[in-house]
């Protein structure tokens, strides 16, 4: 069946204090998750500005990726959906249907697969496809892209530019610290989400010919009795300080733009651990606004509309 569309697919964020509460709401919603945890995780959005920028660095994805498919004769239209806040996904799909589009190409935001991070947004299609009531539409997804060279060389890039602010004797001893979402054990055993993770992150560290670097996940959040992917990065900073480390790049690889996850777990938290432990911490910025980023789904879009052998289902 020919790709009529091109659906962008987030996670979503509030994009002012007052929505802050509603959207914890949103996502939360038939979790067993305590009042107490979402109100602390509303006090970090409060700590960083009361807001979250995921919305704004989508939007500026969105508009790069509609202007570099123009600029390459591309005439599929493109549209924005996010699975917890707004545009939502069953007010895009309604929106969508309207158009008489019946099956479309789907880009989901998460560079790192497993049912929290990618098979959760295909049931959130799914959900949002019943809840409009557009049974008739069909979806596609890009393949994996955790290891595609323009991902790698944009965020090798951003690292480069943290390494940079060192003095020049620290660069080369500093270490690379390399992190994502921690999920639990039992969920990463049923995907390949560790190992893209440590691809990544080994493809990236090769890319700048740096020998020291580790992975560590963060922002835990459920049943404190389940296991969940370890260390944490605070265990690791500490881990590394006490083998001599002094100077950390933290590399939030498995976040395509700041959001609460990397504003606060990791400049607010995560750097006063650092420096409680007299370790040097400096931060790489994510790839969302990288041209090389913005080239590489446009390349990847491309090429799934050329040849559908390059899409699942």
């Amino acid at each position: 069946m020919t790709v009529d569309h091109v659906l962008l697919i987030g996670f979503g964020g509030p994009t002012k204090p007052e929505e802050i509460m509603p959207f914890l709401e949103e996502v939360t919603r038939g979790l067993p998750i305590p009042s107490s945890r979402i109100q602390t995780v509303a006090h970090h959005y409060e700590v960083v500005g009361g807001r979250s920028p995921y919305n704004e660095y989508t939007l500026r994805l969105f508009n790069k990726l509609e202007a570099s498919l123009r600029a390459r004769s591309v005439a599929v239209p493109m549209f924005l959906g996010m699975r917890n806040w707004h545009p939502f996904l069953k007010d895009t799909l309604a929106d969508i249907a309207r158009q008489k589009l019946t099956h479309g190409l789907g880009v989901i935001l998460a560079p790192h697969r497993s049912d929290a991070s990618f098979d959760k947004y295909v049931r959130a299609v799914d959900d949002a496809k019943a809840a409009a009531s557009t049974p008739a539409l069909q979806y596609t997804y890009l393949p994996p892209w955790h290891d595609h060279p323009l991902f790698i060389e944009a965020q090798a890039d951003e690292v480069q530019k943290a390494l940079s602010t060192l003095r020049s004797t620290d660069r080369q001893s500093a270490h690379v610290l390399f992190s994502a979402h921690s999920i639990p054990i039992e969920m990463a055993q049923q995907s390949r989400y560790v190992e893209e993770i440590e691809c990544s992150s080994r493809e990236v560290a090769t890319r700048l010919h740096h020998p020291s670097w580790s992975v560590a996940y963060q922002s835990r959040s459920g049943n404190p009795r389940q296991p969940w992917l370890e260390p944490d990065v605070a265990s690791e900073m500490r881990r590394l300080h006490a083998h001599g480390v002094r100077q950390v790049i933290v590399v939030p690889i498995g976040f395509l733009c700041d959001n609460v996850e990397v504003l606060f777990d990791l400049d607010v938290e995560a750097r006063e651990e650092a420096t409680r432990i007299g370790l040097g911490f400096a931060r790489a910025s994510t790839v969302m606004d990288h041209p090389k980023f913005v080239e590489m789904f446009a390349q990847l879009i491309c090429a799934s509309l050329e040849s559908p052998a390059n899409i699942s289902g």
